[in-house]
């Protein structure tokens, strides 16, 4: 969902100049909300192996509805793309990827220092 956001925000900064393009985000908490409560639109994409498998629907993110941003100052050209809107959502994106691939890294070494120490 993150690597997504990124797509979409970077999307948003490369079409700044770009007549009547619309920002796009999707709303992060909300869908990670819903899809913990089990409220989710699509599937993970998965194959499906065995019957005890949860199912899933190829090429959908779990509940991930694009929206438009909101406009907040609009333009002649009806480009709704701010830049320091972007340029923050961007960053802070960003940071919670790196975040989040830090602490998988962290999972799996633990993980692998344990496999190495088992008899």
């Amino acid at each position: 969902m993150r690597a997504y956001r990124q797509e979409l925000l970077a999307s948003n900064i490369a079409n700044a100049d770009t007549p009547n393009f619309k920002a796009r985000d999707i709303d992060f908490k909300g869908t990670l909300e819903g899809v913990l409560a089990g409220r989710s639109e699509g599937g993970l994409g998965l194959a499906r192996t065995s019957a005890r498998h949860l199912g899933s629907e190829p090429g959908q993110l779990p509940g991930a509805a694009v929206k438009y941003r909101t406009e907040y100052q609009p333009n002649a050209d009806g480009n709704t793309v701010n830049m320091d809107v972007e340029r923050a959502a961007f960053a802070d994106n960003a940071l919670h990827m790196e975040a989040l691939l830090t602490f998988i890294r962290g999972d799996l070494s633990t993980l692998q220092t344990a496999m190495q120490n088992t008899p």
